[in-house]
């Protein structure tokens, strides 16, 4: 990098620091942590496309596609789930949550199921979302340093010091107004560094010629995740339908844009353009690693330069050797948004999460101007906890986009099975949610520890599974009182929920069918 270089980066961060403080006035914890609910559904859209598709896709998963060994396009297998979560999300979980009147989605729970659950799982999303966070952050240390030459706890620091400046100013409207300039940063950075692989292959049609036939396969049927292989069509669809469903509504830093909304209305069309605008994301990001990738395979030197077991080095690497100056400081800032995208809305979901469950306790001050200071600091507090994570974020999977995945999956499939039960089957009560909940997270670390050869897709699956099995058997041997404060949460008509049920059905038929008959029809 060159004077020019830095001048872009410096330029950007400036901004991004000044417009955090442009909407730094918040009169409660409302206006900090949900915008006042007055936030429109097409910066929510970006918002939650940035913070998905985040330094963990930039960096990752072209790498994924590109380089690491056993990889390619299969991971595309993974978005086929996500049409399917969002209408879950649409029609049965979030309409509940949002007529609920509340900050936390954890308070929901405390409602309908007492203190000990609510408890239960906001101390889960807390644990699996800060370290996710310092997973994501890790991510783009990892650039900086490439780039850079500096250390990795430097490139941490300087990271996170930025990003809670501008976060813990704005409060939730910095963090989605944020994004969506972040968002399309990203766009642009990802379409231009697959423009440069292009040209530098000869064109499109070199370009294609050049990509290893073998990373193009995307769907796999016959893997089943059970004894060592991964990425098979089965596990990445019905764990990647479950993973969705839970990040989506049941994780408070996503599900904390759906409480943003004006609407019901603007809901449904956040939901429905991710939905819409996720995979042809996804394509782009996964071309760049193709392309990135080939370049790489058809020159030795600079495939060099990238460490054995760290792919993830691919992008960065390639930015810096073969674009020219001024193009690698505006891919450094992309970078950079993609994951201080991430961070900024981890640390107010957090925050969120942490002050409510403290306001439940009664440890939180009652005064308006006194709970917004109260949620900077718990933002602040967060934004170190996550840094300090970051440094032990390195060792889980041999890429980055696994390991957030990973982590996610250990969790994601009881919790939902939570809100289900909370959402759905009103006279389930605390002492059986908690036992389904706990043997769910019991039996996947069960899986992480001691069964490596079960692909950790499944994990979503089988924890949503023994976590509905098991709350139900206890239901039925204890028949214990429903707890909570003795409201009955806004109820999902039934029509809804069995229109949805078999529509999901049919659409996992057609998509498997489909699968299995094209390598046939398509010779």
């Amino acid at each position: 990098m060159n004077l020019l270089d830095y001048s872009v980066v410096g330029i950007y961060l400036i901004a991004l620091i000044a417009f955090g403080y442009l909407l730094r006035q918040q009169k409660s914890e409302q206006d900090y942590y949900l915008g006042g609910r007055e936030l429109g559904w097409f910066p929510l859209t970006l918002s939650v496309m940035a913070t998905q598709l985040s330094a963990i896709s930039f960096v990752s998963a072209p790498a994924f596609v590109g380089l690491r060994e056993g990889g390619g396009l299969q991971w595309l297998t993974f978005e086929l789930a996500v049409p399917l979560a969002m209408l879950l999300v649409m029609f049965v979980i979030a309409p509940p949550l949002y007529r609920a009147g509340i900050v936390s989605i954890y308070d929901f729970l405390d409602r309908r199921f007492g203190r000990s659950t609510r408890l239960l799982i906001s101390l889960s999303f807390q644990v699996v979302r800060s370290f996710s966070t310092g997973i994501m952050v890790y991510a783009i240390a990892l650039i900086l340093e490439a780039v850079l030459a500096i250390p990795l706890w430097q490139s941490v620091v300087a990271v996170g010091v930025i990003t809670l400046i501008y976060a813990t100013s704005g409060g939730m409207k910095a963090v989605v107004y944020g994004d969506a300039i972040q968002m399309v940063l990203i766009l642009g950075g990802i379409i231009l560094v697959s423009g440069y692989a292009v040209a530098e292959l000869g064109g499109f049609g070199s370009a294609l010629a050049e990509i290893d036939r073998d990373r193009l396969q995307a769907i796999d049927v016959q893997a089943l995740g059970f004894d060592g292989e991964g990425f098979g069509l089965l596990p990445m669809l019905f764990g990647g339908f479950v993973l969705y469903a839970s990040y989506y509504a049941c994780d408070q830093s996503q599900a904390q844009r759906i409480l943003s909304a004006r609407n019901e209305g603007d809901i449904r069309r956040l939901l429905f353009m991710n939905g819409v605008m996720r995979f042809p994301v996804v394509i782009l990001y996964c071309f760049a690693g193709l392309v990135i990738g080939a370049t790489f395979v058809g020159d030795p030197a600079l495939m060099a330069k990238v460490p054995a077991d760290k792919p993830d080095y691919m992008m960065p690497i390639y930015i810096i050797e073969r674009l020219p100056h001024g193009v690698i400081g505006l891919l450094i800032v992309a970078m950079l948004s993609a994951a201080m995208s991430s961070l900024s809305s981890a640390v107010n979901s957090l925050a969120a999460a942490t002050e409510k469950d403290l306001a439940m306790l009664g440890w939180v001050p009652t005064q308006p101007d006194q709970q917004v200071r109260f949620a900077r600091l718990l933002s602040i507090a967060w934004g170190l906890v996550i840094l300090f994570l970051s440094f032990f974020a390195g060792s889980i999977a041999p890429t980055v986009i696994e390991a957030i995945n990973k982590v996610g999956s250990a969790l994601y499939g009881p919790i939902l099975g939570v809100f289900l039960m909370a959402i759905l089957q009103q006279r389930r009560s605390a002492i059986a949610a908690n036992t389904g909940l706990l043997a769910g997270l019991a039996l996947n670390l069960y899986f992480w520890l001691f069964v490596p050869d079960l692909f950790w897709m499944w994990w979503n699956v089988i924890g949503l599974i023994v976590t509905l099995t098991t709350s139900s058997l206890v239901s039925v041997l204890i028949r214990p009182e429903p707890a909570g404060d003795g409201r009955l949460m806004p109820q999902v008509p039934a029509p809804t929920v069995r229109a949805y049920s078999a529509g999901l059905m049919v659409a996992f038929l057609v998509i498997y069918g489909v699968s299995w008959a094209a390598p046939a029809i398509l010779g």
